[in-house]
């Protein structure tokens, strides 16, 4: 009888019974642990909650997640923001990010904004000027309005040719209780639909989509958590399969 079992000996019998060699069977466990702890082993931390750490988006806490990307969006193309604009609700991206703006105007749906010069529904063309903005700035609007394909022909209506849109949308959000209440709120959009709803109206090669965002960003975002909390490199990192916002750039024909 033999009294030891030599080193190859036992990587055969390994291998008879797992059905790969012993290098390999762990080289298949690391992996796979890279990819994803074992079941059981993720630690929450204060993430271990039913409830998200803030419902206001972070507001009054830092800087919202969903603006770094927003306002990095309206950076990238100020030049853009020039001449007479138009921008939705409010003007404090037309004074932030304009270039030679020699005209401003705010749109509003109702009555009661102070900053509003123009008060009209984006989705009829009573009360909206024709052919009059070299540039629209519409910002995480579009999923408050049902008829969404009728808001962007009025944007592409409105705009002089060689105008511009800058137009962000959400892509992971929570719902804005304050705004669904008020308005009503019902898209939330991929870059693929938002690319297919711009093409309808704007010749496609002048429509430029991109996504922004990753599972950190989105999980951060959706917890209330803020930019301050997260760093630039982490919300830089893009991932194609979490699309947090999305930012659309398009130009009327000329």
């Amino acid at each position: 009888m033999r009294g030891s079992v030599t080193k190859a000996e036992l990587k055969a019998a390994v291998k008879r019974i797992l059905g790969v060699s012993t290098t390999e069977w762990i080289r298949q466990k690391r992996h796979r642990w890279r990819r994803r702890p074992p079941v059981g082993w993720v630690q929450f931390g204060s993430l271990r909650r039913v409830q998200p750490i803030a419902r206001t988006f972070g507001m009054g806490f830092g800087t919202i997640i969903d603006r770094y990307y927003i306002e990095n969006f309206l950076s990238r193309h100020r030049s853009d923001i020039r001449s007479h604009v138009l921008e939705i609700g409010s003007d404090v991206y037309t004074v932030r990010f304009g270039q030679s703006v020699t005209q401003s105007d705010v749109l509003h749906a109702t009555t009661g904004n102070p900053k509003a010069t123009i008060v009209a529904d984006l989705t009829k063309v009573d009360g909206l000027p024709e052919c009059r903005f070299d540039c629209v700035i519409i910002t995480q609007t579009l999923q408050f309005i049902y008829d969404v394909s009728a808001a962007i022909r009025a944007v592409h209506r409105i705009l002089r040719p060689g105008g511009v849109v800058l137009c962000t949308v959400p892509g992971i959000t929570q719902i804005a209780v304050h705004d669904q209440q008020r308005w009503g709120e019902y898209w939330r959009f991929t870059s693929m639909s938002i690319d297919r709803l711009f093409q309808a109206c704007f010749p496609p090669e002048s429509v430029q989509v991109r996504a922004h965002g990753n599972v950190l960003a989105a999980i951060a975002f959706l917890e209330g958590l803020v930019v301050e909390d997260v760093t630039t490199g982490e919300l830089d990192f893009h991932d194609p399969e979490y699309e947090l916002v999305i930012t659309i750039r398009a130009v009327k024909s000329a």
